[in-house]
Parts: C-alpha cells; structure tokens; sequence
C-alpha cells in the first residue's frame, strides 16, 4: 500500500469513528426524553408549556455558551437556513407529531417517525444525487425493521393521523439534509443556539395563544432542565458534529438506535419490561449501525489521498 494512502487513513478513520460516537450520543440524550417527559407530564405541564420551557432553557444556555467563547453568529444564507430550521423543520415536527398522536395510536405514529432514514437515502439521491451502496440500502432495511420490533404492535390510526406522521418524517428528513449542507462558517454551537431560539420563538407564540401551563412540583422541573439541557443542548449538539464527520445517511441510520437506548432507560429507570422481540429489533438497529461503521472503515483503505484538498477539521 503506498505510504501516503496509511498516513492519511487513519485521520480520517478517526474522523468517522468520532463522528459515529457523537451520533451515538445525541442518540442516547434524545432516547431519554421520553423518561423525562413523562415526569414532566405527571406535574400537569401542557406539550405547547413544556415545549416554551424546552427550547427557551436550550437556548438560554446557548447564548451563554456562544457568548463565552465568542464565537460569531453566522450570516446570510447560513442563518435563513438555521432560523428554518428551528421554526418550521423543529416546531413542525413536533407539531406534526404530537397531532399525529391524537389521531393514531403511540405505537403507528412512532413507527411512521422512524421512516425518516429510509427517506433520507431517497431525497439524497434525488436531490443531491448521492449514490449508495447495497450495504447502506440493507443497513436502511435493518433499522427500520428492527424499530418495528422494538416498538411492538402499531395499532390503528385514521387517515388524518398517518398523514401527519409521515409530515413529521419527512420534516425531520429535510432537517437533516439542511444540516449537512450548513456554509463552512456555521458552527454547531451556533447553529444549536439560533435553532433552539427560533423554536422557541414559535411556542412562545402558541403558549401565548393557549395559556401557560408549568410544572407544578419540583420533579417536574427537574424534568423540564433535564429535557432542556441533555434532550435538546446536548443532543443536537452532538447530532450536528456527528452529521458533519459521517454524512446524512449515516447520522440518520445511526439515531435508530434512540429507541433501543429508551426501552433500555425504561426498564433500569421504570421497570419496563424487555421482551424477546424487542432484544431481536435492538439486534437489527445495532447490526445496522456496525454493517454502516464497517463499511466506513473499508472505503477509506481503499480511498486514496487527495493531497490538494485541506483536511476539513472538526468544530
């Protein structure tokens, strides 16, 4: 193997490896804000109150954390696309989403949200024409077979509701695809911070309409900073710096794992109960993520150097 191709390899081997943690991580923060919302619910805050707190708290702390390092905002095209993607691509998913929920069942709507990767391989061919391979089609069908068997029986939904769940698929689908397409001078501390801000603009609206609701004991806010911080700070934090180092494809194949982190979290934290099929799904979600991290490993062996090209470093 020529000299130059084992210099290089392992950076960015290592780039791909960090990139796979990070996703996994942002991953494990999501999957937990369902322990977390249910406590948050259990103190009587409303979805639109609980999502005003969410997204303020996130980017309360944001700003701090962009203002102590100083680190600039992003301007012209970088910032039309972060304050979409904060005000249509986070609000309307979770819009979507949670009135998706009052016309199917839990199961059926999760089961719809989790199409998203298989979407994400589709408009990345057809819009940005990326090809891929029979590896990431069969690693798409592994996750999305193994949700199924972790989410379990789907139940029934009416038209209106599964029209809403596949919106909020393809609005997270399109949120991804935007995130990996940011303007070199968009950082994920900048980006997490005007996303987190610009959805929070919207429920203040919503919250303005239907009242305010808060938590009414102190568990309830101990959820509402938990979701705040680790589910939102945290978790697109790490989202947007995996994305970066792996691709759309990847990340997205990646996050399935989140259900498989929160039937584990419910049953250390609640005393859920982990039935064979599920442990079958988990296996499906794990074999796809490592099916993806191989093939990662082997293409850049086989990738040989482009000495005229600057190492794109991690923010």
């Amino acid at each position: 193997m020529d000299m130059s191709v084992e210099a290089a390899a392992p950076g960015v081997h290592r780039d791909q490896v960090v990139g796979t943690l990070y996703v996994l991580a942002s991953a494990l923060c999501f999957g937990s804000m369902a322990i977390f919302a249910r406590m948050a619910y259990a103190s009587g805050v409303d979805i639109p109150t609980l999502l005003l707190l969410r997204f303020s708290i996130a980017s309360i702390l944001m700003w701090v954390l962009l203002l102590s390092k100083r680190l600039p905002l992003p301007k012209g095209r970088g910032m039309v696309m972060l304050v979409a993607m904060g005000a249509v691509g986070y609000a309307g998913q979770a819009f979507s989403f949670f009135t998706a929920l009052t016309y199917a069942s839990a199961g059926l709507v999760a089961l719809l949200l989790y199409t998203y990767p298989a979407i994400v391989a589709l408009l990345s061919r057809l819009v940005f024409k990326h090809p891929f391979t029979r590896v990431q089609i069969a690693a798409v069908v592994s996750a999305l077979a193994g949700t199924v068997f972790i989410i379990g029986k789907a139940g029934d939904g009416k038209p209106l509701g599964i029209f809403f769940g596949l919106l909020a698929a393809l609005i997270y689908s399109v949120y991804i695809l935007m995130g990996s397409r940011f303007p070199k001078d968009v950082t994920p501390t900048a980006s997490t911070t005007v996303i987190a801000s610009s959805a929070a603009v919207v429920y203040l609206a919503a919250v303005a309409l239907k009242g305010f609701h808060p938590p009414t004991t102190g568990s309830g806010w101990v959820a509402v900073l938990a979701i705040s911080f680790i589910c939102t700070v945290l978790a697109i934090l790490f989202f947007f710096e995996g994305l970066e180092r792996v691709g759309p494809l990847r990340a997205s194949v990646f996050s399935t794992i989140e259900p498989v982190f929160t039937v584990l979290l419910a049953a250390a934290l609640l005393g859920e109960r982990i039935t064979l099929a599920r442990v079958f799904g988990g296996a499906l979600v794990v074999g796809a993520v490592i099916l993806l991290a191989r093939e990662s490993a082997l293409a850049v062996r086989a990738t040989p150097p482009n000495p005229g090209r600057p190492k794109k470093s991690g923010r």
